[in-house]
Formats: C-alpha cells, sequence, structure tokens
C-alpha cells in the first residue's frame, strides 16, 4: 500500500487516480421515463439499471436477473430486452408514477463534502454524472473539491433508499471465474464474515471455481450498488477517518461492478510491465501477491486500490513519473502506478530490502525510524515469495 500507512491519511480526491468520475459509475445513472410492455418486456434505454428497472416495474433486482439469467445485474446493454416477471398492470402503474416525479423534478445546489465523488452525488439525488458535469461545466475528469457548490440537476431529493427491513434468505452460489467472497457478499447483500463462517473458510476466505457456497441473510430487494460497507475502517490496528472510508467503499463497489481480469492475467500483467520498466518482475510479482493476491478488485480502509494497492497520493506521484495520468481502477494503470513507485524506490533506498519496506510504511519514514514490526515481517514475506517467483 505505498507509499503511507498512517491512521486517518485521506485521499486527495475521494476516486482514486485521476477520474473521478468512475466510483459508483454503474449506481449512479438513473433510468429513464418508461413502461414495460403488456407482455411484461423490458428495452433497456440509455441510464437504465436494474434496480431502477426493478423500481419502476414492482419487480425485484434478484427476480429479472433470475428471469433473465444475468449472473451480474449491473452488466445489462442499451437495446437489450428484458423479461420482468411481474404483471403488466404494475409495471404500468410503476413507470407512469416515474414519469410524473420526473416531470416535476427541479434542479437542486450540493456543496462537496470530504470524500464525494460526482458519481456517488448523482446516485444520491437521482441525477447522472452527465448532466452534473455538463451543469457545473466539470471537464472529462469531472474533478470536484470539498467546499465546492454544485447544481444538481433532475434531482429527485434523495435517491431511493432501501427497506428498513428488507426480506432476507438463505440462498446457494456456485462460485465462477473472478468471484471473491466480497464480490459475492455484495451481489446477494451479504456480509464476507457471514459468508465465511456458514461455509467454515479460513482466514483467507479462498475459494475455487465450481465449489457451491451458503450465502446467508441474502436480500433479496438489494442490489449490490446500494452497499456502502464492503470495507471497514480498519486495517493492521488502525482505524481510518470516515471519509478515506468513504471513498474507499465507492471505489470497491466501481470495481465490483466491473469484468476484471482474472487473477492469472494480473499477474501476467504485472510481469510483463516490470520486465518493460526495467523492475525485476520477481520482486514485483511479490509485492503484487503480497498486497493483493493478484486481486484486482482489493480496496482497503486506506483506500489502497487494486492488485498493486496504490492510495490516491501515490498514484499522483506515479503519474507525475510516467508523464500522464493514471487511473487506479483501470487494470494496466494500477499496475503501471505500482512498478513506477517500485522503481523509484529501488534506485532511491540503499538496498532491496529497504526499498521493500518503503513500498509498505514509506521511504522516508523507514530511513527515519527504521523498520516498523509489521513491515519485518512484511519484507521477510515478500523475500520469500520472491523465490517461488524466480
Amino acid at each position: 500500500m505505498p507509499p503511507f500507512r498512517t491512521p486517518g491519511a485521506t485521499a486527495r480526491r475521494a476516486a482514486t487516480g485521476t477520474t473521478a468520475t468512475v466510483a459508483l459509475a454503474a449506481v449512479a445513472l438513473t433510468a429513464t421515463a418508461g413502461s414495460a410492455q403488456a407482455d411484461d418486456r423490458w428495452t433497456v434505454r440509455s441510464g437504465d439499471t436494474v434496480s431502477h428497472i426493478a423500481t419502476r416495474t414492482g419487480a425485484s433486482v434478484t427476480s429479472i436477473a433470475r428471469a433473465n439469467g444475468l449472473h451480474d445485474p449491473s452488466t445489462i446493454r442499451i437495446g437489450q430486452v428484458l423479461r420482468i416477471p411481474s404483471s403488466a398492470a404494475t409495471a404500468k402503474a410503476h413507470a407512469a408514477t416515474a414519469r410524473k416525479a420526473a416531470t416535476v423534478r427541479k434542479a437542486a445546489t450540493y456543496t462537496v463534502r470530504p470524500g464525494d465523488t460526482v458519481s456517488a452525488i448523482a446516485h444520491r439525488h437521482g441525477s447522472t454524472v452527465a448532466a452534473i458535469s455538463k451543469a457545473n461545466r466539470l471537464d472529462a475528469r469531472a474533478l470536484i473539491v470539498a467546499g465546492q457548490k454544485l447544481t444538481i440537476p433532475g434531482a429527485g431529493g434523495t435517491a431511493a433508499k432501501p427497506s428498513a427491513h428488507p426480506r432476507t434468505t438463505t440462498r446457494t452460489h456456485t462460485v465462477v471465474a473472478g468471484d471473491t467472497v466480497a464480490r459475492i457478499a455484495a451481489r446477494y447483500g451479504s456480509t464476507t464474515a457471514a459468508i465465511t463462517q456458514a461455509n467454515k473458510l479460513d482466514a483467507r476466505a479462498l475459494i475455487r471455481i465450481g465449489q457451491r457456497l451458503t450465502v446467508p441473510g441474502a436480500q433479496a430487494s438489494r442490489p449490490a450498488s446500494t452497499r456502502t460497507d464492503l470495507v471497514g475502517s480498519t486495517f493492521a490496528g488502525r482505524t481510518y477517518a470516515s471519509s478515506v472510508v468513504r471513498a474507499a467503499n465507492a471505489n470497491k463497489a466501481e470495481l465490483l461492478s466491473r469484468h476484471l481480469p482474472s487473477k492469472a492475467q494480473m499477474r501476467a500483467k504485472v510481469a510483463a510491465t516490470a520486465r518493460a520498466m526495467g523492475v525485476d518482475p520477481a520482486l514485483a510479482l511479490a509485492i503484487a501477491y503480497q498486497e493483493s493476491g493478484f486481486q484486482m478488485s482489493s480496496v482497503s480502509p486506506a483506500n489502497a486500490v487494486g492488485v498493486m494497492q496504490v492510495i490516491p497520493s501515490a498514484g499522483d506521484w506515479a503519474s507525475q513519473m510516467v508523464g500522464r495520468d493514471l487511473d487506479l481502477l483501470d487494470p494496466e494503470d494500477n499496475v503501471v502506478a505500482g512498478v513506477a513507485i517500485l522503481r523509484a524506490l529501488v534506485r532511491q533506498a540503499p538496498d532491496q530490502r529497504t526499498a521493500i519496506a518503503g513500498y509498505y510504511q514509506g521511504l522516508a519514514g523507514v530511513l527515519r525510524n527504521g523498520m516498523n514490526p509489521d513491515t519485518r515481517r512484511y519484507v521477510a514475506n515478500v523475500q520469500t515469495l520472491m523465490r517461488q517467483f524466480r
């Protein structure tokens, strides 16, 4: 998690890297007005999400996903025709209500708080990233700062919230490529701890393709995109500021909504990038495995993102070193950022062991105060892993 792990460290931007619009982009899009057809079909339009379609038709996210064979409800495309497992009358009534509500929406004003992103603000107010960006003349990166006042067009007051007492049940999930326990928990509205306990998984929560998992506490009416507790607030005995944790949760939700490379693919990216940038591939691979297990969807409470676990300020540093803006939520850019930082540490540190420690604790801190006990363990683990990756 380069370069620092200090308690309360705040990300300079809510979303990592230089692309603030990506956090929660999947849930920021609001559905356009429309009605289900008499034969209970819905043609996906620009801005539609399964959760918003469910709200308009009276169906649940789970029932729509099941009826259409959607393994990931966040991945629907414009023009796709979905079967809605609910009555036509109910669908039309909900659609009419949505159209009526859309006609009376007015622009609102919002003051940006630490940890906010344009996409999260759009979701909260029932607007869209594109509409907010246009209304406030934001550039393509949609960068915002705390204290900035934004005009929110088409705001509906507050985004729809899940029921205070959602219906829960126990589900069974068959693990597919790319799944993690955290992602499965988010998809069903359960928790990592509950799934781990129910399936007697060890502390690493390792799962394998084809494995059938019991998912306790699954919420039939709560889509994964509404969860805000995907990432905790503590790591290694340290508690992080709420603004940092909010940003981490936003980034985690966004990563879970994407189709990310597999662990094997990420391992190959790390090795290839290291060779291209003149870094020992074994060192880069060992760092990546120690940090995330080659899992691109990893996000820590300190808002360290992706396979290389890079925090926003470190991403800025890496961007300066490579001469272009890096998006830490992009797999390629995440690896480039981590390897660039590692290359700089190897060049600046007196020896490899200190460089490894610098990736975890921060080189300045290591040179000034020596290695912390957890840093020593980190270095030992990385050096052991390096021998395995030779």
